[in-house]
């Protein structure tokens, strides 16, 4: 049996070029954005910016089928963009443009990209606000296989993209499938919970509950903690990110409810809660707000954990550009319909029923995507593992 690897079978012996990603890629930074402007001319062109998700849609666009970019500026610097059309791309987004008759393929210097991710984080600065600058980025080595015969390189590189693109696509369709369960969850959920505001009598928060914001636990956090640390991260993954602590700074008893106070842009954590189901189990994290029913006969704690869940009430505070720290306040003026206990309990057992229905049958797929997502990362590895470039004194040294 041969002991060739697959990307030796596939290369078949021939040679390995690296060049600077200056020599073939044009890299230029996107134009000025600012929250203003996107809200002053809202439309259907997403705007890349700083992160892998889009910070709004604006009228205008300035990219056309240019999709890569690299984030030069802030919290998600280095990362790799993917964007297809038209789109405007932001001033903390480089574009990587392919150089007039470089042999390469797009796709595959895309997910070459990927791979070399954390060599391009290497090329960060993180004094102060963390920094990707150009002239680092141009000189990152990238590896052209058989470089002396285009045609050959380019089916080798079409060849590493098919397979890749396979695995990104099954994840795709995988996570489009779990996004439409939770979608007909939300569905029916948001039919339940709609009422008119002559339908029924409306109090705000306040006047049924209490409030309280947890405290930051970053000095406590222990692995074998005994207690769960309840953070964004834990609520917005429904448990499955855990944190401890041996300190409960925060204590919290059943059928207290949490919801998550601060979010990115466009998240999907503001406003998410947390039912607590036993007492002595759990502590609260700072910008976690904790909710008190005032009167379990008046007000189902359940059900207000489902009507708060995402409410549009405090969901209409995200601007979709900025940071978004709900105040209490904001929370705590949220209007709840105030329906009879026996109404609160059968719409608390359907959406029980629901919740148990959706998980039930979307249980399987996250750790399906989860699986897929590894198996493309082995074998981007695999197919991206090129020999690298010898150092000037390296064959010297070794002949010594």
């Amino acid at each position: 049996m041969s002991k060739l690897s697959f990307m030796e079978k596939l290369l078949d012996g021939v040679e390995v070029q690296w060049l600077p990603l200056g020599d073939v890629t044009n890299i230029k930074t996107g134009a000025a954005v600012s929250k203003s402007k996107i809200e002053k001319n809202p439309g259907e062109f997403p705007v890349i910016n700083s992160g892998r998700e889009p910070l709004g849609f604006i009228n205008e666009f300035n990219i056309e089928n240019d999709p890569i970019g690299i984030t030069s500026r802030g919290a998600g610097v280095g990362s790799i963009t993917w964007q297809e059309g038209k789109y405007y791309r932001g001033n903390l987004n480089y574009s990587v443009t392919l150089k007039d008759g470089a042999n390469l393929k797009v796709r595959y210097l895309y997910h070459l990209l990927l791979e070399m991710q954390s060599a391009i984080h290497g090329l960060c600065t993180f004094q102060g606000i963390p920094a990707l600058n150009a002239g680092n980025l141009k000189g990152l080595e990238i590896p052209i296989p058989c470089p002396d015969n285009p045609k050959k390189s380019l089916e080798i590189q079409a060849e590493i993209v098919r397979i890749l693109d396979a695995f990104t696509a099954m994840t795709a369709e995988l996570t489009a499938e779990l996004n439409l369960r939770k979608q007909q969850y939300n569905h029916y959920r948001d039919q339940l919970l709609r009422f008119e505001e002559g339908e029924v009598e409306w109090k705000t928060l306040e006047e049924v509950a209490h409030f309280s914001n947890g405290k930051g636990h970053e000095k406590d956090i222990s692995e074998d903690g005994r207690y769960i640390v309840v953070n964004s991260k834990f609520i917005s993954t429904d448990g499955g990110v855990a944190k401890f602590s041996n300190s409960q700074i925060c204590p919290l008893y059943k059928d207290d409810i949490l919801l998550v106070m601060s979010d990115l842009p466009n998240g999907r954590a503001l406003s998410k809660t947390f039912i607590v189901e036993e007492d002595d189990r759990y502590t609260l994290n700072q910008r976690i707000g904790g909710i008190t029913v005032k009167n379990n006969k008046e007000l189902l704690p359940k059900f207000l954990h489902y009507f708060l869940d995402r409410t549009p009430q405090l969901l209409k505070h995200d601007s979709g550009v900025d940071q978004t720290n709900l105040r209490k306040g904001q929370i705590l003026e949220v209007k709840v319909p105030m329906i009879s206990p026996l109404k609160q309990a059968q719409i608390v057992e359907i959406l029980d029923k629901f919740d148990t229905y959706t998980k039930s049958i979307s249980e399987g797929l996250p750790r399906e995507i989860e699986l897929r997502q590894k198996q493309y990362e082995y074998y981007r590895d695999r197919l991206l593992s090129f020999p690298e470039p010898t150092k000037p004194g390296a064959k010297q040294e070794a002949a010594a």
